[in-house]
């Protein structure tokens, strides 16, 4: 890797620190100089604007974020219920990885400072979207799992992954009560949010 593309890892990654963090009304771009070791003029030069860089940052973790929920569905290899028992645990994996994430979408949705973090979700989760639905059509049609919407199924994926990320305040509270440490109860949550979605679209064959 050149010493540019050093520089502009190292800025993007000081970028996606501080926007997770403070989001981009609060986030300061002398504030992501200084975690990137360069000067505030370099980092005008490689991204011109703090809109450039937040929009860069953002379009780079709703890729992330939309390839963890689609990526199961990609796959060929493996039955349709084991791909989307595979889902979404890869899905609570990531955000697990980036847990201020779940933090950062939801002040920037309802905050007023027109980023357009929605535009953004709503171009990419779209495509992922026909492609679930033609899967999950498909697998109902087979008789291997119960009629449900793919919005529905993503709904309830992402609501009950997100959640134990946006509740880890409240979560932390029971530690050493309910549970020994935080690994501890993500892998419970983690298996408690399989069991709850896979009840929900498995056929019943009794």
């Amino acid at each position: 890797m050149d010493a540019k593309s050093n520089t502009e890892e190292a800025i993007l990654k000081a970028a996606e620190d501080e926007f997770m963090a403070n989001g981009f009304a609060g986030a300061k771009t002398v504030a992501i100089a200084e975690r990137a070791g360069v000067t505030h003029a370099m980092l005008h030069y490689y991204f011109r604007s703090k809109r450039n860089l937040y929009e860069k940052v953002l379009n780079e973790k709703m890729e992330l974020m939309i390839r963890s929920f689609g990526v199961f569905f990609e796959r060929s290899d493996d039955d349709i219920v084991e791909r989307i028992r595979h889902g979404i645990e890869y899905h609570f994996d990531f955000f697990k990885a980036n847990p201020l994430l779940p933090f950062f979408m939801v002040n920037e949705v309802f905050s007023k400072n027109d980023v357009r973090i929605m535009d953004v979700m709503r171009a990419k989760v779209f495509n992922v979207y026909k492609k679930i639905q033609k899967e999950v059509d498909a697998a109902v049609a087979a008789g291997k799992i119960r009629p449900v919407s793919a919005f529905d199924l993503m709904l309830d994926i992402i609501s009950l992954n997100v959640f134990a990320f946006v509740a880890k305040p409240f979560i932390k509270g029971f530690e050493g009560v309910i549970f020994n440490n935080e690994d501890e109860m993500y892998e419970a949550r983690k298996r408690e949010n399989v069991e709850v979605i896979m009840s929900r679209i498995l056929v019943n064959k009794n």
